[in-house]
Parts: C-alpha cells; sequence; structure tokens
C-alpha cells in the first residue's frame, strides 16, 4: 500500500536521521557550569526545554514534596530536559523547585537544571462571573510579582527568564485575561530591577502567551500597548495549539487527509501530524510577521504546545479523533525536529499528566498532556529511552519507569484513532 507523505513530512525525517546520527557518537564529560545565561540556553537544542508542574493529586492543596520534586527532576534530566516553566509562584512548589534544584547540584556538580520562572497575572475580579478586564487585581499580581523577583535574587544560578503571565491577554481566557498595558507595567518594572543592579542583567523577562495575542492572530489584539511589550521583553514567548483547533477550526485538520479510506490508522495519523506542524510553523511565523510589522527584532521562542494522550470529550472519537499516544508521539518528535533544526526553544507541555487540571472530568483532555502518567509510566514518546535504560533506577511514586500498554505496540495501535474526511 503505498503511503502518502508530504514534503514537510520528509523533511522532518531527514532532520529526525541526522539528529539519530548524531545521538550515537560519544557524550563528551559533563563540566559544571555555573555561568550560563538565558542567551546561551533559549534556542540551544542542547537544552529543551518543557513545562513542569509536579501534581499528582487531584487538587493543589496537596503540594509535591522536596523528593518528590527530585525524583521528577531526575526523570526530565535522563530525558535530556534542561529548562523548565513554571506557572505561578503563590504556591510552595515553585520554590520547592529551585531549592530541589539546587540541593541536586549540591549533591552532583554535572546536574544542571534551569528555569523560566511564571509570575501569575489576574484582571480585576478575576476568576468570578463578572470579570473586570479593564483592571487588574494590583494587590496579587504586585505580590506574585515580587515573590517572582525574589526567587530571581536568591537563586540567580537556576532562574535564567521570568514570564509576566500565562496566557493572560488571550481573550479566550475570559476568566482572568488583562490588557497588555498591565503586563508591560510589570514587565517594565522587573526590567528597570535589572538597570538598578537588583537583579542580573542578563536575566530575560518576557511574557507567555498564545500566539493571537502576540500580534499574530485578529487584528484586534494590535494596540499600542502591545507594541510597546514587545520592545520592552528580551523575547517573545507565543503559544501555539493546533491540538485544541482540531475541533475550533478543524479544516486544517480534516482536509489534511487526502486518501483517508485507503490508509491504515498509522497512515493517517502521520500525515495528519504533519499537517499539525504546519499549522504550528504557520502560527509562529504569524507572530514573526506582526513583530517585523512593528519594527521589532526579538528572538521568538514557543513558550508551550503540545498534544493529549486520551480524552473522552471533544478531541477523542466522537469528536476530532486526535488523541491517543502515537499522535502524540509523532507531534512530540516532529516538533522537536523542526524547533531544534530551526535553534528554537520549545517549551514542550508537558512532561507528567497532572489530574488536578480537569479534577471533576477524569477524563478531560487537560489531565492528559504529559509524556509519562502520575504513576511514572512513559507514553509511547518516551518508549526508545525506556529501551535504551535512559531511567534505569528512577522511580515516581514507587514505581519503576516501565512503557505504558506493558510495551505492547499491537494493544497501543488499536486505539489509534483515524481522523474523519470533512464533507464525505
Amino acid at each position: 500500500m503505498k503511503r502518502i507523505l508530504s514534503n514537510t513530512l520528509y523533511a522532518l525525517l531527514g532532520i529526525l536521521l541526522l539528529a539519530s546520527c548524531k545521538q550515537q557518537e560519544p557524550k563528551a564529560d559533563v563540566e559544571t557550569v555555573t555561568d550560563r545565561t538565558a542567551a546561551d540556553i533559549l534556542g540551544n537544542p542542547d537544552f529543551r526545554a518543557i513545562s513542569y508542574g509536579g501534581y499528582r493529586q487531584t487538587s493543589r492543596d496537596i503540594q509535591p514534596t522536596l523528593e518528590e520534586l527530585k525524583e521528577d527532576l531526575l526523570i526530565m534530566e535522563a530525558m535530556d530536559i534542561h529548562l523548565l516553566r513554571t506557572y505561578n509562584v503563590h504556591f510552595a512548589q515553585a520554590g520547592n523547585i529551585l531549592k530541589a534544584i539546587k540541593e541536586l547540584k549540591q549533591e552532583d556538580p554535572s546536574f544542571e537544571m534551569y528555569v523560566m520562572l511564571g509570575a501569575w497575572i489576574d484582571c480585576k475580579n478575576a476568576w468570578t462571573s463578572e470579570p473586570d478586564h479593564t483592571g487588574e487585581d494590583a494587590d496579587r499580581n504586585t505580590k506574585e510579582v515580587n515573590t517572582a523577583v525574589e526567587l530571581a535574587k536568591t537563586y540567580p544560578d537556576i532562574v535564567k527568564i521570568i514570564a509576566i503571565g500565562n496566557e493572560a491577554m488571550v481573550h479566550w481566557a475570559w476568566s482572568y485575561w488583562v490588557e497588555p498595558g498591565v503586563i508591560l507595567k510589570y514587565v517594565n518594572y522587573v526590567q528597570d530591577l535589572k538597570k538598578k543592579g537588583e537583579l542580573p542583567a542578563d536575566l530575560w523577562v518576557t511574557s507567555s502567551d498564545n500566539f493571537a495575542s502576540w500580534g499574530g492572530g485578529d487584528a484586534s489584539y494590535h494596540k499600542e500597548d502591545l507594541e510597546a511589550l514587545a520592545k520592552a521583553v528580551d523575547f517573545v514567548s507565543a503559544h501555539t495549539y493546533p491540538f485544541h483547533d482540531t475541533h475550533y477550526t478543524p479544516e486544517y485538520w480534516h482536509n489534511a487527509i487526502a486518501d483517508g479510506d485507503s490508509l491504515t490508522a498509522a497512515e493517517q495519523a502521520e500525515i495528519s501530524m504533519t499537517s499539525a506542524i504546519d499549522y504550528a510553523r504557520m502560527q509562529y511565523e504569524s507572530v514573526k510577521d506582526y513583530l517585523d510589522s512593528i519594527g521589532v527584532q526579538k528572538p521568538v521562542h514557543i513558550g508551550e504546545t503540545g498534544w493529549a494522550s486520551y480524552t473522552t470529550e471533544l478531541y477523542g472519537d466522537e469528536g476530532s479523533r486526535a488523541t491517543d499516544e502515537y499522535k502524540q508521539a509523532l507531534y512530540h518528535e516532529y516538533i522537536r525536529a523542526w524547533t531544534d533544526a530551526e535553534g528554537i526553544s520549545c517549551f514542550y507541555f508537558e512532561a507528567f499528566d497532572e489530574p488536578w487540571k480537569d479534577a471533576q472530568n477524569p477524563g478531560g483532555s487537560e489531565n492528559h498532556f504529559g509524556l509519562l502518567t502520575v504513576d511514572g509510566k512513559a507514553k509511547y514518546a518516551l518508549w526508545d529511552l525506556v529501551d535504551q535504560g535512559a531511567f534505569e533506577g528512577l522511580t515516581r511514586n514507587g514505581n519503576t519507569i516501565e512503557k505504558t500498554f506493558e510495551g505492547h505496540v499491537d494493544s497501543l495501535m488499536i486505539t489509534v484513532l483515524k481522523p474523519l474526511v470533512l464533507n464525505k
């Protein structure tokens, strides 16, 4: 049976082949490094990035312990991850991650892990039935940013980036979004602290937000304060989610299938996931085009992107049929190949499943974006690392790191869903 592959996929496979050849070379001895900067790390494929929470329960009221965080850090190091993204500092989790990294570095000077520390930003009356997007929760936001600043001062060898806000400007974040002027105020505040010598001059500052709110989407976002923000940050951290758009703007997803009836589910998935990468690239380029249009020359990195492996809802067998571990593995493989080759940092979402995200609905897709399950099973994207012994001696929740589906490919492939062709 002839397989239909796009030119983009052939190019990606070529990149992957080269990367595979490089991985077979002996790895040089790791040196103890204490003076790397954000400029050294971002865009460097030797410092792959990931989003990390570490929450193992259905509520964030139960914080991960220091030892649990260390378990996770060692697992992520085995995945060749050296840059983490966190989301807020109003829980103990963020500070404890930094403490855990420091202790692991003391135990092993070759351990190298850095952090993009997130400061959460809310509008006035956020998370109520009547959020006020014309204002902000100044008390809470100020405390959040100042806490992030203090952590950056305490751990200057680990915190290399502060991100002001997470999807805080995009209008579909209905419960809490703010105008770009709010983000700009806090970015300028942190930049001023750098100028005064109260923070390291090479600490980078950004805001991590949807591609549209970084100017790559609707013109309603193109405001004077957004232009000022683009000039104020050290780099742009843009999010792209082809996964969600398999439901919300599904044409790209369904129409990528050229001859769906004659293909296996795996063959069809490869075409669809190649289209997903093309879609992510389009959104990334739209941000760069906007920045060019306002005369801003700044690095653009991907602050968040990922693919869920399971759901019972919009993206499952009754919806866009996007979720399974095979498609997740393809997306992870292809997005890493593209961003590594282009010198783009990609904070892949995310390291581990986190059941608190949709606690009332275990089948919700937000619970299943991890490359590992809560109990530490490696999803298909990481099976090769299990085979290579990368996780030998490591555990999560008392479990050794083993493959999902007990390593049976046939069992996994049964779960692969064929995306449907529209208008057929």
